[in-house]
């Protein structure tokens, strides 16, 4: 996964989805369809990749309550062979489920570009989470607008590790 540098359709796209009214609307309807989009191409067109030019990948993690699978589509920023995932939840008061999930059964898989692979995530703190707290809003600042709304909440960063890397 490489990361891409925005253009100015991606730019104003973003700029939508970090205000308050912008992620509101995003937050109804993106999963849905990006998941949706991700699902029936195998990984390899989201339309919320395609306007904003965000690198997305599909997080598959067993629910930590009900055992079975669970995927939704996020932001995956890279950071080499690792990816961060930011629980910002849209600038939520709440975590978004999801970390509930990865923190109780942290193998996981990830599709990328139509490819999934085993990963294993752990929750990063300290200096760790500040490299990839900034890594991530490098890459989309938004979270630092997220970071305003949350009443306090600390948003959880996530560095996922795949368990078999590939010789380069």
């Amino acid at each position: 996964m490489t990361q891409s540098h925005p253009n100015w359709w991606h730019k104003i796209n973003r700029r939508i989805a970090s205000s308050k009214p912008g992620a509101k609307l995003f937050s109804l309807i993106a999963h849905h369809l990006d998941g949706n989009s991700l699902r029936w191409t195998h990984g390899r067109f989201a339309p919320g990749a395609f306007l904003t030019g965000a690198p997305l990948v599909m997080l598959t993690a067993v629910g930590a309550k009900s055992g079975q699978p669970r995927t939704i589509p996020l932001l995956g920023t890279p950071d080499g062979h690792n990816i961060i995932l930011i629980a910002s939840n849209w600038g939520g008061k709440k975590h978004p489920a999801w970390t509930y999930n990865v923190r109780a059964h942290p193998q996981v898989q990830l599709t990328i570009r139509g490819v999934t692979k085993p990963y294993v995530a752990h929750e990063v703190t300290g200096s760790e989470r500040q490299r990839c707290w900034q890594q991530a809003v490098a890459v989309y600042p938004g979270y630092e607008a997220y970071k305003s709304r949350t009443d306090g909440r600390e948003i959880p960063v996530f560095l996922l590790t795949p368990t078999a890397v590939e010789p380069a």
